[in-house]
């Protein structure tokens, strides 16, 4: 019982979160325009997610929610001939999209609904996702309990609600009557799962036994899986364990340092540290890729090459842990007094309790360590992404200052920091994340025959990818006055058409609203003032 002790406290906390953290869910759909028998996109310039460059411009048809033809209609500059374009009938309908950019629906593989904690009902955090351009979602962990993921998931499904596409991974153990401690209650719980309805499991870490036996059937099963490898069980079960035993794909980056130490087994932790002080725990996590092998190393290259061999995916997350590097960014960007809830902003709060709210005394150096841990950290992803491995774009929000929606832009914008070409950040935020999920034959791209899933907008995201933010980018016009351009302009999901800009003003009043109910301003920690 004592070596599975760091699975009974994750046991322990999952078994309660049903009860503790359900959040009031979507209500019926009021948005969106369609499905339509049959719709026309004209003119727009197609980035279809595979990596290929723009082209334009370009008419899509849309029949109801799938891609029936994609024609290529013109040349840049000049008048569109009529002849060369799909004919609408009187019953079609049809967007007059000459120079928009156009791109598959995203899709955010590490996004938590959220939960009673952080106050967020789910049609505050769906309609940030959508207002983005996020058309899919997997949700790791499946906080709210699974029977209420997936009676969202089917009422999305349906577009009975206003919510991306949703997949829903329950935590392993997640209301399991005892402790897992052996692989034949590790194997009866991944098969109960499965009969549940769960498309995967979030594991977080166990014994070898239970990890070995719980991966490798939950994969005999056809179900996929995620792990953040607690640091309480990486040392003895770090990514290459998981991933040799069929683990799907990693988060964020713990337990890969540790497959690449060289000169040590454990992480040099501080003497008096406790994982349950939460600026020990990622105070020291800062150091971490200081530890481990070198770039380009033997060591590195090997542990590198046996996970591409594995064909295993990383989704590292890094907008989450932006905070760690430069915490006064985080928490004071543009968009948190207008569309943070005051009850998220509570518990962004500094705080010993509240999960990522670790900011008791963060300090310059730990703000440099982390610098450094980011060079080090995107140096390995982004060489995975050269030698042909698969990164996708997750942001895990709802913590550490991170706002749905916008946290994934950052994430884009962070996968570009890391070396990746404008292009890449859209594959591992389009196609990658549908080949993650098993979906990509339905969603990803832009291919006749798929999803109507797409993000439109007025602005080109390959030269600024701010102009995806909600709150656009700054450009100055021609009287040399700042003004605010792009923002998604629609988006669309399973061939209905949502506009973005109103998605983000209904949560505006709802954050409003509880602004004036609560009779509260979003105040700096430890001033007056905003």
């Amino acid at each position: 019982m004592k070596k599975n002790f760091a699975l009974f406290i994750v046991l322990a906390f999952w078994t309660l979160l049903p009860a503790l953290s359900q959040i009031q869910p979507a209500p019926d759909r009021a948005e969106g325009d369609g499905q339509y028998g049959r719709l026309i996109l004209r003119g727009v310039i197609l980035i279809d997610g595979t990596g290929a460059p723009p082209i334009g411009p370009v008419d899509i048809v849309v029949e109801k929610n799938k891609i029936a033809q994609i024609q290529v209609v013109g040349y840049p500059g000049l008048p569109i001939p009529e002849s060369r374009r799909p004919k609408a009938g009187p019953d079609d309908k049809v967007y007059e999209l000459e120079g928009h950019y156009l791109m598959p629906g995203f899709i955010d593989s590490h996004g938590h609904i959220g939960g009673t904690g952080q106050g967020t009902p789910a049609e505050y955090v769906y309609k940030l996702w959508m207002a983005h351009g996020i058309t899919t979602v997997r949700d790791p962990s499946a906080g709210n309990g699974l029977d209420w993921v997936l009676e969202q998931k089917k009422r999305s499904a349906g577009n009975e609600i206003t919510a991306p596409r949703l997949f829903a991974y329950t935590s392993f153990g997640q209301k399991a009557e005892k402790p897992i401690t052996t692989a034949e209650q590790a194997k009866s719980w991944v098969n109960e799962n499965k009969a549940k309805g769960a498309d995967g499991i979030k594991f977080f870490g166990a014994s070898p036994e239970v990890m070995q036996a719980a991966i490798s059937e939950n994969k005999r099963l056809g179900l996929r899986s995620a792990m953040h490898h607690q640091q309480l069980d990486v040392a003895r079960w770090n990514v290459l364990n998981s991933a040799r035993a069929g683990l799907t794909s990693m988060e964020h980056w713990y337990g890969l340092p540790e497959a690449l130490f060289e000169d040590r087994t454990i992480q040099d932790f501080r003497l008096d540290y406790n994982y349950q002080n939460e600026q020990h725990r990622f105070g020291e996590a800062g150091k971490l890729w200081k530890q481990a092998a070198a770039p380009y190393s033997e060591h590195w290259n090997n542990v590198m090459d046996e996970l591409l061999a594995l064909d295993f995916t990383l989704d590292p997350t890094f907008n989450i842990y932006e905070a760690n590097r430069d915490l006064m960014r985080a928490r004071t960007a543009e968009w948190h007094p207008v569309y943070t809830l005051p009850s998220l902003w509570k518990y962004y709060q500094p705080s010993r309790q509240s999960h990522g709210s670790y900011w008791f005394d963060w300090t310059t150096e730990e703000e440099i360590q982390w610098k450094e841990n980011y060079r080090l950290w995107m140096t390995f992803i982004n060489e995975y992404k050269n030698r042909g491995g698969r990164v996708t774009a997750g942001s895990d929000s709802g913590f550490i200052y991170q706002l749905y929606g916008f946290a994934f832009i950052r994430e884009l914008e962070l996968l570009r920091e890391a070396g990746f070409h404008p292009l890449e950040v859209i594959r591992s935020a389009t196609m990658y994340g549908a080949e993650l999920l098993g979906m990509e034959k339905e969603i990803g791209t832009v291919e006749i025959g798929k999803l109507a899933d797409f993000v439109i907008l007025e602005e080109n995201p390959l030269q600024n990818l701010k102009v995806l933010y909600g709150t656009g980018a700054i450009r100055l016009d021609e009287n040399n006055q700042p003004i605010r351009v792009g923002g998604v302009k629609y988006t669309v999901k399973d061939g209905i058409v949502y506009d973005a800009k109103k998605l983000l003003d209904d949560v505006k009043v709802m954050v409003e609203k509880a602004k004036a109910e609560e009779n509260i301003i979003l105040k700096q920690p430890g001033l007056d003032w905003e």
